[in-house]
């Protein structure tokens, strides 16, 4: 589209969107330009209050409300004896949604990958470890089943071994390569109940 820069500019911006299929940028260019002005001013407004509002929480480095604490670190109803690692917000989400954890969580912000260039520095390891204490008696390890995540979890297992707390990881019910975000809640459901020994 070599006549139409503004639009260059548009799907160039869409495109670093590490979620939205490649085939898609079009659809979703389209869809922004067709919204009305007050359409368009709302979603914006949205998008920059949302970002001025939410802030990890100190603790377990999910998001929480500016000014607000934690939902999850801050409710009393929460088992404070076992801690739910995730990878991200949204995987955290997915097992809340089974209704089955009430523990707490701590998510790492991802996974251990060299190639990447993320190594343990960039996860939130050392958070997860000055939480792992007297009142912490087991670490569930929630993390998404791709070779990644595996040794990230085989990593946390031997950097909590020295500490006196179980580390557990799900039942492997989920099927290899699948992200939590995906599965449905019977099947998070029984992994949770059903997680073993690392």
């Amino acid at each position: 589209m070599d006549g139409l820069p503004s639009l260059n500019r548009l799907i160039r911006q869409l495109q670093r969107l590490p979620y939205l299929a490649s085939k898609n940028v079009y659809r979703v260019s389209q869809y922004f330009l067709e919204l009305s002005t007050a359409q368009r001013e709302e979603f914006c407004r949205i998008l920059l209050e949302s970002c001025q509002s939410l802030r990890p929480c100190p603790i377990c480095c999910a998001w929480s409300e500016v000014g607000s604490g934690c939902l999850f670190c801050d409710a009393s109803t929460r088992d404070r004896s076992i801690i739910c690692v995730v990878e991200s917000w949204y995987d955290l989400q997915a097992i809340e949604h089974t209704g089955v954890y009430k523990g707490l969580y701590h998510v790492l912000g991802g996974v251990l990958s060299p190639l990447d260039g993320i190594g343990p520095n960039e996860l939130l390891l050392d958070k997860l470890q000055s939480r792992v204490g007297s009142t912490v008696k087991e670490v569930v390890l929630a993390l998404n089943q791709t070779p990644e995540s595996d040794a990230t979890a085989a990593f946390i297992a031997r950097l909590l071994k020295v500490s006196d707390v179980l580390v557990t990881c799900l039942a492997r019910g989920l099927p290899v390569g699948a992200s939590l975000e995906y599965s449905d809640r019977l099947t998070l459901n029984k992994a949770l109940l059903e997680r073993r020994m690392f």
